[in-house]
């Protein structure tokens, strides 16, 4: 059975500009699960389960609400209240799995496909370090880069994930869709500065028991060392004088916006 579900292995990389100078990097891997494959792909891969105990594993309360409802179900809700159609799509998950049962997704996105194989949509879920989560829901107006799709979209921030940024800022992204790289790009400015800079990019592998063990392998205990270098660079930045924003009451689980700043 050929599976539409794959890995993606690579980098991300996080750059403050504003008001110090900030890089930090890791290497990581990702899932791209289609949603309506993940209980084969359970049942195919012996290192791989849907919520239960795995040496990686996909576990739903981990997404979208943390609810009983289904994830696909979730998003079709989302994506209607966006005004996007919903029939017949196919929606793929970019996430980190659990690994040996722990995982942080400081951000998880969904690609809603057409049938056609054109986005739809993009959802991105923000989680925060204080159990948070906060969906940014984008209609796709792409455009033709180099003879690839590249999806540029627009919002105001609407959830508080660092204490090191304030509130009052807007986002950008730019996507290049998973293919054989995929890639996301978010700059955040605050009065039409860039303040800082993040991006995940990968290299596609297909997804097998084999190319699992081989990104444990290379990304051993990944998603401890992600929340543990979260912790680390807040240290970092704490002893370079960056200054604290106090965190606000909640905004909202969902942002719905046009994909060029215009919320709805």
């Amino acid at each position: 059975m050929t599976f539409s579900s794959c890995l993606y292995a690579g980098q991300v990389v996080h750059r403050r500009f504003s008001p110090r100078a900030h890089r930090l990097r890791y290497r990581v891997f990702w899932m791209l699960l289609d949603l309506n494959e993940v209980d084969s792909l359970s049942s195919k891969l012996t290192f791989f389960s849907r919520n239960r105990f795995n040496l990686t594993s996909f576990h739903d309360r981990d997404h979208g609400d943390g609810s009983d409802v289904p994830l696909e179900k979730q998003a079709h809700a989302l994506l209607r209240q966006a005004g996007c159609q919903t029939d017949q799509l196919a929606i793929k998950l970019l996430c980190m799995p659990r690994i040996l049962g722990y995982v942080f997704n400081p951000l998880s996105v969904y690609f809603c496909n057409r049938q056609d194989g054109a986005l739809e949509a993009i959802i991105y879920q923000v989680h925060n370090t204080f159990g948070e989560r906060h969906n940014y829901v984008m209609p796709v107006h792409a455009q033709i880069e180099n003879g690839s799709e590249i999806v540029e979209q627009h919002c105001p921030k609407g959830f508080y994930v660092s204490p090191f940024l304030g509130m009052d800022m807007s986002y950008g992204f730019r996507v290049r869709p998973p293919a054989a790289q995929v890639e996301v790009s978010i700059h955040g400015k605050e009065d039409d500065k860039t303040v800082i800079a993040a991006s995940l990019s990968g290299t596609r592998h297909e997804l097998t028991d084999a190319t699992l063990i081989k990104a444990l392998a290379g990304h051993p205990l990944l998603t401890v060392k992600v929340i543990a270098g979260i912790h680390w660079h807040a240290l970092r930045m704490v002893l370079k004088g960056f200054r604290f924003h106090p965190r606000l009451p909640a905004h909202g689980a969902v942002k719905i916006v046009n994909g060029r700043g215009m919320q709805s």
